[in-house]
């Protein structure tokens, strides 16, 4: 007798990344192997303790999607009085990142390379953060893609729960669609304001972000940029 009841489609998660296929060079692969257990951090290890896990009580900057890690490493060593977690699945941006790190003896960053979402959702504790950054990521400027995109109302409010009161969350895009999209699901979005007044962008480029290399090839090409941060209110 077989069971007749039918299979249940399995439901998978809209992810806002691809896992493209990484080649890392021998120093990227060197550097991962050899650094990662001084500054990774793990989805299985659960629930983060901010203090233990830098020794210090200090405003904590998490960023998702730090690319090759340039600019991220610019800003903790710019900002020596507050510590830093980055969040990429690129390998080799992550071995790049952590050469520097290492080479340059930047004690306040950590990183994970998994997921942002289960990180956010498992790892780090509601109102914990001092700002959530978002610099660049995928556009999925497709119309039939644009649910991939990881701006939406429900990313916005677990940012939000993550965030202290006071805290911000800064995005930034080259893609004027793509920043029209921010700017009307943040500006709708419960417990946040706009920096820069409703309907807004900020005026030009905040000076704690740095410019990075691909910024600057845009740059050249005539691209913009758009800028928005928002504060939690409540």
């Amino acid at each position: 007798m077989t069971d007749s009841t039918p299979e249940q489609p399995i439901q998978r998660k809209i992810r806002s990344f691809v896992m493209r296929a990484a080649r890392m060079t021998d120093g990227q692969k060197k550097s991962l192997d050899e650094n990662w257990a001084n500054y990774g951090l793990s989805l299985a290890d659960g629930a983060l303790n901010l203090e233990q896990t830098f020794g210090r009580t200090s405003d904590v900057v998490l960023e998702i999607g730090f690319g090759m890690g340039d600019s991220f490493v610019d800003m903790a060593i710019a900002a020596p009085e507050k510590d830093f977690i980055g969040i990429e699945v690129h390998l080799p941006g992550i071995g790049r990142m952590l050469n520097r790190t290492e080479k340059e003896q930047v004690k306040n960053i950590r990183c994970y390379k998994e997921d942002a979402v289960e990180i956010l959702q498992n790892c780090i504790a509601d109102g914990s953060l001092a700002t959530v950054q978002l610099f660049f990521p995928d556009p999925w400027h497709k119309k039939r893609h644009n649910k991939r995109r990881i701006v939406q109302p429900e990313f916005a409010q677990l940012v939000r729960q993550k965030l202290k009161k006071g805290g911000t969350f800064h995005m930034a895009t080259d893609w004027e669609n793509y920043a029209e999209h921010m700017l009307e699901v943040m500006d709708a979005a419960e417990g946040f304001s706009n920096t820069s007044g409703q309907g807004n962008f900020t005026d030009g480029r905040p000076p704690h972000r740095p410019v990075t290399k691909f910024e600057k090839r845009g740059q050249k090409l005539g691209h913009g940029v758009w800028d928005l941060i928002y504060q939690k209110n409540n």
